[in-house]
């Protein structure tokens, strides 16, 4: 597995944990951080030590975008292949934290604007400081408020009526706004982000890993299907998951009045 050098990655009790290590940037986006964060994703669909991913930044920020002058600045000198080549690798990284059969915990410690609000977007779950704020702002720069799947993923999670309004318009919202909205799943107070965005990365690494992974597969696959298409494909998926080692264990474990105890087979 890669080592990343643009940002910091550790593993503790199964839990892959990477922070954004650029706090005087509120942790901006360079052409090194999207490749090595893009690979590490791609990395840990096959890595055993790791069975769910947290993401979150040092200091006031969680991400702000892309950097002015490392990425910014330097597009403009670009044809458009060139550019192409780009946002295709920005869109690469969120399709590899949603192929990811893993779950993936954004832990808000602060500010998520334009890319960074995306790569938040794109995670499981978001638990978000009090004093956190969500920007997608592509429009306040001249660029279309669908980027990087914001289009795609917004109204999944808030309805069209809204992500229109945020893509829009790309204003900041607070954390009880957003939570309101449904776009943070929790918001504690600023000293709680990590413990509790550690605690539900903990809680589902101990979990039936490969149902979880079965799980997100779904609702990935699904988010455009009928019905009868998503009940077939969830009676098959189901099928296999009855085929597994947990589902058994599930079983003894209750029967025994014991904890179960998940191998993610």
């Amino acid at each position: 597995m890669i080592k990343p050098t643009s940002f910091r990655f550790e593993v503790i009790e199964q839990v892959g944990v990477i922070t954004f290590t650029r706090p005087d940037t509120l942790n901006s986006l360079t052409f090194a951080v999207y490749r090595e964060l893009t690979d590490l994703f791609a990395q840990l669909e096959h890595e055993k030590s790791v069975r769910s991913v947290v993401i979150t930044g040092e200091g006031r920020g969680f991400c702000s975008g892309g950097d002015q002058h490392d990425i910014i600045k330097e597009l403009f000198s670009r044809d458009m292949p060139g550019l192409v080549e780009f946002t295709r690798m920005t869109c690469e990284l969120i399709k590899n934290i949603r192929a990811l059969r893993k779950p993936v915990v954004a832990a808000l410690n602060g500010t998520a604007a334009g890319a960074g609000a995306v790569i938040a977007l794109a995670s499981d779950l978001r638990v978000a400081s009090e004093k956190a704020k969500i920007a997608f702002l592509f429009t306040k720069v001249g660029l279309a408020g669908a980027d990087m799947g914001a289009a795609y993923l917004l109204p999944k999670v808030v309805g069209l009526s809204r992500a229109t309004e945020l893509l829009y318009f790309g204003d900041v919202i607070d954390a009880v706004t957003a939570e309101k909205y449904g776009l943070f799943n929790k918001v504690v107070p600023q000293e709680k982000v990590m413990e509790e965005s550690m605690a539900w990365a903990t809680r589902l690494a101990k979990g039936p890993t490969f149902a979880l992974g079965m799980t997100k597969e779904l609702l990935n696959g699904e988010l455009n299907m009928d019905l009868w298409n998503a009940l077939e494909n969830e009676a098959r998926a189901q099928a296999v998951c009855m085929q597994t080692q947990d589902f058994r264990e599930a079983y003894d474990a209750f029967s025994n009045k014991r904890p179960a105890q998940f191998q993610g087979k």
